[in-house]
């Protein structure tokens, strides 16, 4: 009998035990911490001693378990070497850790449920989003059930039907009515939340005319590492732009506005996204650079900004920012958007502040924006209009000449 064929049973058990018991727990609290550290970047500190604490633990919880393997390997080995028919029975302990793994891996499903779960986002702050979130917990329901009776059949069966020399194995190719049930079922499952997505996205993205002309106009440019959003004015129409005119008129035409088109004279900058509550906006998103990632988590709203093409979706606020700040129980609640695409070394600096308030409010604050056209840029503009047409007027004197 060689002790190397059980150090390899053991060898399999030890890195089962640490993967479902330890790692899991270590990129929960990783994540958790990060996703903190978007709201206090001093918690970063802290990562790096937890990471260390957890493969401290996994090292340790490695050798106790090798050092059991071993004792076992010993013992099995004694017995034998006094004469005894059957040694240490491996198939037997075998299957007391499969139950025991069940039940340590349901209390892990628990514990990841209420601590981690517990840190889900409130309730969405949109329409469309409230979709999103039904959608998101039948998921949620239905393969959490299905997990929990397909591992307790795995486990229970691999005790059940642990080796024995009194058994004798029954070879079944295949059951054509069994396989039938867990295709189709899953299929029609899958084909309805496919299709509930799919009318989901449509409601943001394929708006009609008039539900596009009726709507706030917002347009939103990332570059590394800030977001410029401008509103499209009284005419709520946001004028051309050129990407070949960025960083014209004297460095002052950062976002590449085409001058020549009069609706860019009225566009609005601001320093934070204001929403009024119950009314249709529609984003119109673009970068100057890379890919970013127009992400505004409250509202379940996530496209991306696309170097060189327009991309745009609708939506309608529900929830004004005091109302998410009662419901959550949180007075310094706020919105925000975010990059969702790592862009870059200061990928995180990526924040702008968002505000849901009444009708009334969003006019108020409306009226207090400044024009995203300044008269330094007019003034520069119509200088290198005269300097234009005074070179067309000198060629056309040297030809005549």
């Amino acid at each position: 009998m060689k002790i190397s064929k059980y150090i390899n049973i053991k060898s399999i058990f030890a890195f089962v035990a640490i993967i479902g018991l330890f790692v899991n727990n270590l990129f929960a609290q990783a994540t958790t911490v990060a996703a903190t550290a978007v709201v206090d970047p001093e918690k970063n500190a802290y990562i790096p001693k937890m990471v260390t604490y957890y493969l401290l633990l996994f090292l340790l919880v490695c050798i106790v378990i090798a050092l059991i393997g071993k004792i076992l390997s010993v013992y099995d080995l004694t017995k034998k070497v006094q004469g005894a028919k059957e040694g240490f029975s491996w198939d037997k302990f075998n299957g007391i850790l499969f139950l025991l793994f069940l039940v340590v891996g349901l209390y892990g499903t628990y514990w990841s449920y209420t601590v981690q779960g517990a840190q889900i986002l409130p309730e969405s702050a949109s329409e469309h989003g409230v979709k999103i979130d039904a959608m998101f917990n039948v998921t949620l329901i239905i393969t959490t059930i299905v997990f929990v009776i397909t591992h307790i059949l795995l486990f229970v069966f691999s005790y059940k039907y642990s080796y024995n020399k009194k058994k004798k194995a029954h070879f079944i190719p295949h059951n054509d009515t069994l396989e039938k049930y867990w295709t189709v079922i899953p299929a029609i499952v899958l084909t309805i939340l496919v299709l509930l997505g799919f009318f989901t996205w449509r409601d943001i993205t394929n708006i009609s005319q008039d539900g596009i002309r009726n709507a706030i106009h917002i347009e939103v440019t990332g570059h590394q590492f800030a977001w410029e959003v401008r509103y499209g004015g009284k005419d709520n129409v946001n004028g051309r732009k050129n990407y070949k005119l960025i960083g014209g008129l004297g460095g002052l035409n950062s976002l590449g506005l085409d001058l020549s088109d009069k609706n860019n004279y009225d566009d609005l900058t601001v320093s934070e996204i204001v929403l009024p509550i119950g009314k249709s906006v529609r984003f119109t998103l673009g970068s100057k650079d890379v890919l970013h990632s127009f992400y505004m988590p409250h509202f379940r709203a996530q496209m991306n900004c696309v170097p060189g093409m327009a991309t745009s979706f609708q939506f309608t606020p529900r929830l004004t920012t005091a109302d998410m700040r009662d419901k959550v129980n949180d007075p310094n609640f706020n919105y925000f958007l975010l990059c969702a695409k790592i862009c870059g070394g200061s990928h995180y600096n990526m924040k702008f502040a968002v505000k849901v308030v009444s009708q009334k409010e969003y006019d108020k604050w409306l009226a207090e924006q400044k024009p995203l056209v300044t008269a330094a840029m007019i003034k520069s503009y119509q200088e290198s209009l005269a300097k234009k047409d005074t070179k067309v007027a000198d060629n056309k004197i040297a030809l005549n000449n």
